[in-house]
């Protein structure tokens, strides 16, 4: 009886543990306040005021460290290493979160190394257009792949995305498109239960990448978020006009732009790793 209880005691501990190492600390976790924010110039609660709305978001105003930026004056720093994943299946659900669509996973579904800390990968979700720009260009969707430590920080991986009118299909997007109509316009329904989803199926070809210090987009627009926003080089990722569309649709009114517009470089450090030979990155 009492190994069946201490096995059950350490099952339970187990559990427990690996629960904290997977949920985001609340300081470096988005707002769950869907309509207290919106992305509308010149609106009361237009990007301009976010850092007005809330004592909490203050930093979105007057931080130093904002994103996103645009990422015209890196410099090459070969140090920094194949972006090496060990990404794996878990179960997952998709959320109408009002200002985006995302996929939390709701089990382990692996992490990624920087710098020496492991990021554990919490949710994914999209932007439309694209939040950074190259050298000055948007692009027309940005895919955040958002990574929690174990210490609650963060860091996101980002892809961008030029829209192809006929063809041009994202396929990781492509398989949850059925979800996300469901709960598309659907005040009754905000979440769709997806089943088990296998994030290598955000797969990216021989490309550089840029790394900076930056925050996170939304509010409370938390700093000490670790960037790396990835940029192909012989390859562009698309995305259907079609796919577009239904994500805008989805969400509520005043969110089909869902990307805050650019802010200060600040004279921060912005590195770029480039791929010198080739290897899938993802």
């Amino acid at each position: 009886m009492g190994r069946r209880l201490s096995a059950a005691v350490f099952v339970v501990t187990t559990l427990m543990v690996a629960a904290l190492l997977l949920r985001p600390a609340g300081a470096q976790k988005e707002t769950d306040d869907q309509l207290a924010f919106s992305y509308v110039a010149g609106a009361e609660n237009g990007p301009e005021r976010w850092g007005e709305i809330k004592p909490e978001w203050a930093i979105c105003g007057n931080g130093s460290l904002q994103s996103p930026i645009d990422l015209s004056y890196g410099r090459g720093v070969p140090t920094l290493g194949y972006l090496d994943p060990a990404y794996r299946p878990a179960e997952a659900t998709i959320v109408n979160r009002g200002h985006d669509i995302m996929l939390r996973f709701d089990g382990d579904a692996g992490s990624l190394v920087i710098n020496g800390t492991a990021y554990h990968l919490s949710q994914l979700h999209w932007h439309t257009p694209s939040e950074h720009a190259v050298d000055g260009r948007a692009y027309d969707m940005e895919l955040h792949m958002v990574h929690y430590s174990a210490e609650g920080k963060a860091a996101v991986v980002a892809f961008l995305y030029t829209e192809v009118a006929i063809g041009g299909h994202d396929a990781f997007l492509q398989g949850l498109e059925p979800f996300i109509r469901r709960i598309a316009g659907n005040d009754d329904q905000q979440e769709q239960r997806v089943g088990a989803v296998d994030p290598r199926g955000v797969r990216g070809f021989p490309a550089e990448y840029y790394r900076y210090m930056g925050s996170l987009t939304t509010p409370p627009c938390t700093e000490g978020v670790v960037w790396t926003v990835v940029k192909e080089v012989n390859y562009v990722r698309t995305v259907s006009s079609d796919q577009l569309r239904l994500l805008r649709q989805a969400v509520h009114d005043g969110m089909q732009d869902n990307a805050r517009p650019l802010q200060k470089a600040n004279n921060r450090d912005i590195s770029i790793f480039m791929f010198t030979r080739l290897r899938d990155s993802f």
